[in-house]
Formats: C-alpha cells, sequence, structure tokens
C-alpha cells in the first residue's frame, strides 16, 4: 500500500479545519492522512478527530518554530487563521507570516491558505463612501488576510487561495436569523438591498478544500472562491418562511445602521456586507458554485441547508 501524504491541518477543530479533516478521515478511499493542529488536544473536538484517525498535535500559530514543528514530514497544509478571537489584523498578518515561512522551511508541495478580498484594492482609503477603521482598514478581517497573500506568494510556496463566503450557520451562532419585531412578525435584517449575497454551509468549506487537495497542482497559484448559493436577501427571507412554517420577511437597512449596532465587529461587519452590496459582481464571480460543485459533489445549497439545520435556528 502506497504512502499517504500528510495534511496538516490548522484549526482542525474549527468551522473550516473541522470539515476538512472529517472529509479525509471519513474517505476510506483517501490518498491523504491528517495531522489536526489544536490550541487543546485534550478537547472532545480534538479527542474525536483522533478516535477517526488523526495524528493530534499542540501548536500556536503565533510561534514559528512550533508551527515548523507542526508542518515536519507533510506533504501540505490547510492554513487558516481566526480573526474573532483578537479583532486584529495586524496579529493575523503575523500569523500568516510565520505560517509561510514554515510552510517554505517544511518545503510543502500543496498550502491551501484560507484568505478573503483585501477590500482596498476596490475601495482605497481615501474614499469616504465607506468609513476607514482602526486608521487603515475598510474591512479589518478581510483586509488583513487579502494583504497577507502576498507572503505565501513571496516565499514561493505552492499555494491555492481559497475564499469563503458567507456563512450561513451565522443564522444560528451568531445572531443574525430572523428576529420578532413589534408586531410579532419575524424579519431578517442586513444592508444588502436587492443583491445576490454568496453563502455557504460552514461544513462544505472543509469538502471543497479536500476537493483542492485531490485536484493538486492545476489549482497552484489559483484564486478558488467557493459558494453553495447565491440569494438575495428575500430569496433567503423566502426559504426560511418555508422551512419555519412562518412568514419571514427581509428588514432592509443601511450599512450605516447596520455599524451603529454597537456589537464587536458591527463597524467591519457592516462594511463587509456593503463590499458584497456594492461590489457584487466581484464577489459573486470569484465565488463559483458550478466549480465549488466540482470539488465538494455534496455541496448544499441554502434550501437543502435549511432541511438540516433550519429547526436549530433560535428565533428572537
Amino acid at each position: 500500500m502506497s504512502q499517504k501524504k500528510m495534511i496538516v491541518v490548522f484549526g482542525a477543530t474549527g468551522a473550516q479545519g473541522g470539515g476538512l479533516a472529517r472529509a479525509i478521515l471519513q474517505d476510506p478511499n483517501s490518498g491523504f492522512s491528517v495531522r489536526a493542529v489544536t490550541r487543546d488536544p485534550h478537547s472532545d473536538k480534538a479527542k474525536e478527530l483522533a478516535n477517526m484517525g488523526a495524528e493530534v498535535v499542540a501548536a500556536d500559530i503565533d510561534d514559528k518554530e512550533s508551527l515548523e514543528r507542526a508542518l515536519k514530514g507533510a506533504y501540505g497544509a490547510y492554513f487558516v487563521t481566526f480573526f474573532w478571537a483578537h479583532l486584529s489584523p495586524e496579529k493575523e498578518m503575523a500569523e500568516a507570516k510565520n505560517m509561510a515561512a514554515a510552510a517554505k522551511e517544511a518545503g510543502l508541495k500543496h498550502v491551501i491558505w484560507s484568505t478573503l478580498e483585501d477590500v482596498r484594492n476596490w475601495v482605497p482609503l481615501s474614499d469616504n463612501s465607506m468609513p476607514t477603521l482602526h486608521g487603515k482598514y475598510k474591512v479589518p478581517h478581510f483586509d488583513g488576510k487579502g494583504e497577507a497573500d502576498q507572503y505565501f506568494i513571496d516565499a514561493g510556496i505552492p499555494v491555492t487561495f481559497l475564499l469563503a463566503s458567507y456563512y450561513w450557520d451565522n443564522l444560528i451562532y451568531f445572531g443574525m436569523g430572523p428576529k420578532r419585531g413589534a408586531d410579532g412578525k419575524l424579519a431578517i435584517t442586513f444592508p444588502m438591498g436587492d443583491k445576490k449575497m454568496a453563502g455557504i454551509a460552514a461544513a462544505d468549506i472543509g469538502k471543497c478544500a479536500y476537493g483542492i487537495f485531490k485536484k493538486g497542482e492545476e489549482l497552484i497559484g489559483k484564486r478558488v472562491g467557493i459558494a453553495g448559493d447565491q440569494l438575495t436577501c428575500a430569496e433567503m427571507a423566502k426559504a426560511l418562511s418555508t422551512t419555519l412554517g412562518e412568514e419571514v420577511s427581509y428588514h432592509e437597512i443601511t450599512p450605516e445602521q447596520y455599524r451603529g449596532f454597537g456589537f464587536p465587529g458591527a463597524d467591519d461587519l457592516g462594511n463587509m456586507f456593503q463590499f458584497y452590496r456594492d461590489f457584487d459582481e466581484v464577489c459573486n464571480s470569484i465565488r463559483d458554485v458550478k466549480f465549488s460543485k466540482e470539488l465538494n459533489p455534496e455541496l448544499q445549497s441554502f434550501e437543502m441547508w435549511l432541511a438540516e439545520n433550519g429547526k436549530r435556528i433560535p428565533l428572537g
């Protein structure tokens, strides 16, 4: 039996990395094995991966030497950062720089870097139609990742840039699901106008990443955007109505209103939705549903995701 190629999966207990680790481990014919990197190898999720056959190791993405140890002897790696744990683009960029340097040192043959657009390429800092945040960003959780792409390019690493979409799981976990108004009726609230927004089931991101590793060399140097559907918020509300058995409407607001919600990162997300709305052709053209399906034949549409997860959405 030929030796399986080792993929080192960062964020292996999170949504993206966990999806990739499980996709590889659940495929009996996979040509890859998994080294799952986590901050806590004793967590329930880490133990679950170990039971499935992963080698679980502890590493700190802020520590280049621990990254190098985690990558030793591997074929490839999936790199993802965790902006919402600290809200710092500078920290993300420093982590990405460490990842690129460690990948170079390890001589990896294929790296996937989970990135996003640097919005400043479309909305320069001088453009006041979108407020500048922290003095030098438009959408901090996009811009830091997008700027960090260059570290992988400069290091000459065989890399595929993976751009995910809006997670539908946010409707469950981040308070973005339907809320009851004073009239008792449900509505979802977004500043998207009538533009389509690319979305995806979080579990499908890892499955698409697995498809990229399987395609190998043909996707090195490419930017691959993934999505399970591209829908207007009115279309999302209609699908939610069908699943929940109760009318859900779309409450359209402005990005300014969204930024004013005041929760941590509201200004960042308000700017993100404004980017999705004003540059919908840019965002939706790279996030290709058809190619995502080719990478991941089990790709879920929004209706498929709702059929499985709709009842888990808390109705505020």
